[in-house]
């Protein structure tokens, strides 16, 4: 299990793939509406088809339930998908107005275009979503792409290849799987569009890369994202949306909420109920429960193991190295200075953290840098607004967790260290877009307005009775 695949292309054949796909760009092919609907089609029925593989090999590669795979990666994609293909005419349609006084006879408009050669690097913990969803958003926008899924999970890279082999030309979408030293040899082509999924420490490298060659990149990292509980909660609904927020997945979501911050008049009473919420959902042994995911590696395992203090848990704690098993634990009279609260946990391990006010909470919040996501337990008006209006975040939820990547509507993405730029639905179509501004004018001299053109004159008085 999650034995790396070799690097399957030499830089050559990678320069190869992209030059063909360049050349496949150049030919507007990509371009017409109905060859972006096609193969958008396409691409839902190769998922479909290897629906029951895609099982497997998350099975293999993160021992995910099929259940969990299809709410979370599966679905996930399709509804990708068929948002695009429902929405695709509104989107690609050009937006006209009347151009201001001093432009006319004119009229202004915006002309969406696809940006060229698309680089996606795809993560580890949801290996198909994560590296198949932005393709859909890329090959809507009329883009060449190639796609490098995580060699962190082999399984899933080897489905990704026969999905996106059945439902692309090459020349088109290209899937390229391999190590470091395949990322490190796409990462030195010229593409018109870098989009990584992962670290902010490999974040940066594609970053720096992106600064080479001047291309746009959007980087969708993570970071410590918290969930504030305060005394109006619904407490028994708090634990049942945290419990599962934390631990699908086995907390490696990049928008799990890394932490909680909780008001000390129920601490307690919540520690009580995501203790229930563990039994419910994983049994008395959460090790038998077919449900729990595993720790993706052992270099993974120990760095997550190494944070939990033992003096400090309430629940779980347990683990096994032989098959990378750390129970839903919960560690309680955690401070702001601990080890735990020094990075993100991409595991599942919660830590709580006692406040005595929403203003503390925030403040504690405001240590970090500005996380992905936020969610806030609290039936206080007051208290919803006070998060929205004073804290910095890429999104979240009040009352629940996670549920917001749901709303394709909705743009995902970080601000900060936690990611740069956003996608999903039209988010994503414009991100891997490029919006043309066009001034479009009458050509008869007569409407031409004279005042601009030298020699000028007295052409200042007049203009500023104009324009002014």
């Amino acid at each position: 299990m999650n034995e790396v695949r070799p690097d399957l292309a030499t830089p050559g054949e990678l320069s190869s793939i992209f030059e063909a796909q360049e050349r496949f760009f150049a030919t507007g092919a990509t371009r017409p509406r109905a060859f972006r609907e096609a193969s958008l089609r396409a691409f839902a029925a190769s998922v479909r088809k290897h629906e029951h593989r895609i099982a497997e090999a998350l099975w293999s590669d993160l021992r995910k339930s099929a259940t969990e795979v299809y709410v979370t990666e599966t679905s996930q994609l399709l509804g990708e998908i068929r948002h695009g293909l429902k929405h695709l005419r509104s989107w690609m349609r050009s937006d006209t107005w009347l151009s201001p006084l001093a432009l006319q006879p004119s009229r202004s408009a915006i002309h969406p275009e696809p940006l060229g050669p698309t680089l996606v690097l795809g993560a580890w913990n949801y290996p198909v979503l994560l590296s198949l969803d932005p393709v859909a958003g890329a090959v809507a926008a009329g883009n060449v792409v190639t796609v490098k899924p995580s060699e962190l999970s082999p399984a899933a890279s080897e489905v990704i290849a026969d999905i996106v082999r059945e439902a692309f030309a090459p020349e088109h979408v290209a899937c390229v799987e391999g190590g470091v030293e395949t990322s490190t040899a796409l990462l030195a082509l010229p593409w018109s569009h870098l989009f990584f999924t992962g670290g902010t420490a490999i974040g940066r490298v594609v970053a720096r890369a992106g600064a080479e060659h001047l291309s746009r990149v959007t980087l969708e990292l993570g970071g410590k994202s918290p969930c504030l509980v305060m005394p109006s909660a619904r407490l028994d609904t708090a634990a049942q949306r945290i419990a599962w927020g934390k631990w699908v997945n086995a907390g490696q979501t990049c928008v799990a909420p890394d932490y909680l911050l909780v008001h000390e008049d129920v601490v307690d009473p919540l520690i009580e109920r995501l203790s229930a919420r563990i039994t419910a959902m994983y049994g008395d042994d959460p090790q038998q429960s077919p449900d729990l995911c595993r720790v993706v590696n052992d270099r993974h395992f120990a760095r997550i193991r190494k944070l939990i203090d033992p003096s400090k848990v309430v629940a779980g704690g347990q683990s096994d190295a032989s098959e990378r098993y750390i129970a839903p634990t919960i560690l309680k009279g955690v401070t702001l200075d601990d080890p735990i609260m020094q990075e993100e946990i991409f595991g599942p391990v919660l830590p709580i953290v006692s406040v005595r006010s929403l203003d503390e909470a925030i403040a504690a919040v405001g240590r970090n840098a500005k996380p992905l996501a936020l969610y806030l337990f609290s039936e206080s008006s007051a208290e919803q607004q006070a998060v929205i209006d004073r804290v910095p975040f890429g999104g979240g939820c009040i009352n629940n967790t996670l549920v917001h990547l749901g709303d394709l509507d909705l743009p995902f993405g970080g601000i900060g260290p936690s990611g740069l730029g956003a996608y999903h639905g039209r988010s994503g179509f414009e991100r891997f877009s490029h919006f043309k501004a066009v001034v479009h004018s009458n050509a008869a001299k007569m409407l031409d307005l004279p005042l601009k053109y030298a020699p000028y004159g007295d052409n200042l008085r007049l203009l500023k009775k104009v324009l002014d």
